[in-house]
């Protein structure tokens, strides 16, 4: 198609936006579908948004000869991360507004009156929707994003209520994204077999305050190992980690247990369900037919080394050549089940974290599929190509196949979390916190100031500089302590303080590009950036944690060896106020 300019896009606002108003970039989609769709502007006019609440559709069109009723959202930018709010609108109510509660907004705009009439005059004669995701960038670059992934296997999830809308009938649902410019992203559909038949002894139901729906039951082991096989990781995105292996001990009870019930057969199978804690699935919709249930879409909130270690154990060749009895014995086995139905991302996720804090998981590990983690693990692959572990064990999981596709270049380290946690808050001043890590996860305050949104705009190689301070700073401390023991014996306790002053001469370097060039873009830690450290160490921040040590607010405290000060804010900050007066140094925080 015909490339479309941002002059274009100013001929058409000021032709058209007396009459039917909007901004300007609201004009690139009619312009769209009038090159792209050949739709007459008379008509396109009128399926397209000119502001207004969209919902996560700003424009659509039916092409009668394919059969495919498309649904757009246009962003006029190369940012493919624009389409996060969009995504998320369709998920929240969108695709329910549109195909199943059509009335349920009484504020809703022109578009989605006149798509709706669209759907009811073709119901019979649609066989595919299409959700397209039009911008001005290179559609792989939003395929690899995690945090779009994420928002794509949650919206393929609502393909059920197009289904219902359509009596049932096998309508195509694909998700996509496209460029202006005519090129295409992989055309995603959702995973084949998104609806499973289990035998779920009859549930007890409980209702939650916003029409959220759980229910419990005795599920068959068999029938969560049948979706995990299926639906393999995608079984385990909304969980806070990948299984940790049989080496734990908890997973070495489970497997212990398994081996008692299947191999031995010196434990009966209905014991299994009395000495587990039990599992909690998510599921779009949750129906009985025909005596069992169908679960649409599960995913699983808690029970991930459950899951791992049963199937690992159900996949020895030791187990799978034993008698019909052993297999009896493994099919008899059921687990506790709470399916969660009807609630939304905010809600499940608070579900999700809950339930796992029985276990013995960090705070850190709750946040893994918060969205500004997701979005971190998109920028860092993106802007320097490495992998951000927000999951535990996560990156032990990903094959050579995966770390080619998302362009990783490290096969043999990862950004992890808590260091990266560390290294914000050691740039902002804020050692204390490093003391208490746990209430930085814990407390909602404190976490959304550590990871404030703003982190994304800062330039990822200058995070990994400060992050990778960390591989020498016991080599820096030591370094230190051997130019006078006796008079730097306070080193060992000063390393936070060590570290957060090593990163600031980092970031207050003249050649900074130079380093972030060089020495951004990798974990290794070659010769050259070693000795850049050692030397800041050595020159920079040793003379002022000296002379921290002299300071009229801190000398008694040393004399009597109470060192707790060198874990301050303002211990830093009285730092830099000598930093500032020896060599022009200022705080530089990553944004």
């Amino acid at each position: 198609m015909a490339l479309i300019l941002y002059k274009h896009i100013d001929q058409a606002f000021a032709d058209l936006h007396l009459v039917h108003g909007g901004v300007r970039e609201d004009y690139f989609g009619l312009l769209y579908l009038e090159k792209e769709h050949h739709v007459p502007r008379e008509q396109a006019l009128n399926q397209v948004a000119f502001g207004g609440n969209d919902y996560g559709i700003d424009g659509f069109h039916f092409d009668a000869k394919k059969r495919n009723l498309y649904l757009f959202q246009f962003k006029y930018t190369q940012a493919y991360n624009q389409f996060k709010g969009s995504m998320q609108r369709l998920i929240d109510d969108g695709v329910e507004l549109i195909f199943t509660k059509p009335n349920q907004d009484d504020k809703k705009n022109q578009l989605l009156l006149q798509l709706r009439s669209c759907l009811v005059d073709n119901r019979a004669v649609i066989d595919q929707v299409c959700f397209r995701f039009v911008f001005t960038g290179d559609p792989q670059d939003a395929e690899h994003s995690k945090a779009l992934d994420k928002l794509r296997e949650d919206l393929e999830g609502k393909k059920y209520l197009v289904k219902e809308f359509f009596g049932n009938r096998d309508v195509g649902f694909v998700v996509e994204f496209r460029s202006a410019a005519g090129k295409v992203g992989v055309v995603s559909e959702p995973i084949a077999n998104s609806v499973f038949r289990v035998s779920l002894t009859e549930p007890i139901s409980a209702d939650g305050p916003d029409g959220e729906k759980m229910y419990i039951g005795f599920m068959p082991l068999v029938d969560l190992l049948q979706m995990h096989k299926e639906l393999g990781s995608h079984f385990f995105d909304r969980n806070i980690r990948y299984g940790l292996g049989e080496s734990e001990s908890v997973n070495r009870a489970i497997s212990r247990a398994l081996r008692q019930i299947v191999l031995d057969q010196s434990l009966d199978p209905s014991v299994f369900a009395f000495h587990h804690n039990g599992i909690t699935l998510y599921a779009e919709k949750m129906e009985k037919a025909d005596g069992e249930w169908l679960l649409t879409t599960p995913r699983l909130l808690n029970g991930a080394q459950t899951i791992t270690t049963a199937a690992s154990f159900w996949g020895r060749d030791e187990v799978q050549s034993r008698t019909k009895g052993a297999h009896t014995a493994f099919n008899a086995i059921r687990v506790v089940c709470k399916v969660i139905t009807h609630a939304d991302h905010k809600f499940v996720t608070t579900v999700t974290v809950n339930n796992n804090r029985q276990n013995p998981v960090e705070p850190w590990n709750l946040h893994a599929n918060d969205m500004i983690q997701l979005e971190l693990q998109d920028k860092f692959i993106e802007d320097i190509g490495i992998y951000y572990e927000r999951q535990d064990n996560a990156f032990n999981q990903l094959s050579t196949e995966d770390l080619e596709e998302y362009g990783i270049k490290e096969e043999s380290k990862a950004l992890q979390m808590l260091k990266l946690t560390q290294t914000f808050l050691l740039t902002d001043g804020q050692i204390s916190r490093l003391a208490e890590m746990r209430r930085v996860f814990e407390d909602d305050k404190v976490y959304d100031q550590v990871f404030r949104p703003t982190r994304l705009r800062a330039d990822s190689r200058k995070i990994l500089l400060c992050y990778k301070v960390q591989f020498r700073l016991r080599k820096l401390a030591n370094e230190i302590s051997q130019m006078g023991q006796n008079k730097y014996w306070f080193m060992s306790r000063a390393r936070y303080l060590l570290w957060a002053l090593v990163c600031q001469g980092l970031l207050n370097e003249p050649q900074i590009e130079n380093l972030c060039e060089n020495f951004g873009n990798s974990m290794t830690m070659p010769a050259d950036f070693s000795d850049r450290l050692s030397t800041l160490a050595t020159t920079r921040a040793r003379p002022l944690i000296a002379k921290l040590m002299e300071d009229k607010d801190y000398a008694a405290k040393a004399k009597e060896g109470n060192l707790s000060f060198l874990r301050t804010d303002r211990a830093f900050a009285r730092c830099m106020e000598f930093a500032y007066t020896r060599w022009d140094w200022v705080h530089r925080k990553l944004p």
